[in-house]
């Protein structure tokens, strides 16, 4: 099943999930409830902390929520906030980061580098939480859309349309859709 936020976010081959954390939880439990899948690939767009550029694609099996107050030394966690999928077809190491938030602190978020976290997307943590909930493979393909500094939200606008376009154009080439 290849499932997609929504909203202005949606692909004719994607099942939309909502946007953000919580919206996209529930309606993925829903789905996986009363139509479980085999395999769960996610697809969307994605901001860059700094070494992907716009345009780039990205595949991953991996997804945090790691909030800025980390960074800064302003809050900690006792909650597992790294998730893995076991999937043998994902090799790329890098870590998605989810929140109900877009990143526009350029100096600050350039840290997560340093962590393996290398991209940001609204709801990959918690697709990957509900396929281990339910067992189930999962993988992530994004396009870099924006970097996370104070021009995030109108370079997401500007290059939206290329994203989507692009990928789709890659997983017609992978032979992921026909």
């Amino acid at each position: 099943m290849i499932v997609c936020a929504g909203n202005n976010e949606t692909f004719k081959y994607a099942t939309p999930i909502g946007v953000g954390l919580i919206n996209s939880t529930i309606n993925l439990t829903r789905l996986c409830l009363f139509n479980k899948p085999e395999y769960l690939l996610f697809i969307g767009s994605a901001g860059s902390y700094g070494n992907y550029k716009i345009g780039d694609i990205v595949e991953s099996k991996r997804a945090s929520n790691i909030e800025l107050g980390f960074l800064s030394g302003d809050a900690y966690t006792p909650l597992d906030n790294v998730l893995e999928s076991e999937n043998k077809f994902v090799r790329n190491d890098t870590i998605v980061n989810s929140s109900n938030y877009i990143s526009t602190n350029e100096e600050l978020t350039k840290n997560f580098n340093e962590y393996g976290v290398g991209i940001e997307n609204m709801e990959f943590y918690s697709v990957l939480s509900v396929a281990k909930e339910f067992e189930i493979p999962v993988a992530g393909i994004f396009v870099i859309t924006n970097y996370t500094n104070e021009n995030a939200h109108e370079d997401f606008m500007k290059n939206h349309e290329m994203a989507k376009e692009k990928l789709t154009k890659y997983l017609l080439e992978k032979q992921i859709i026909k």
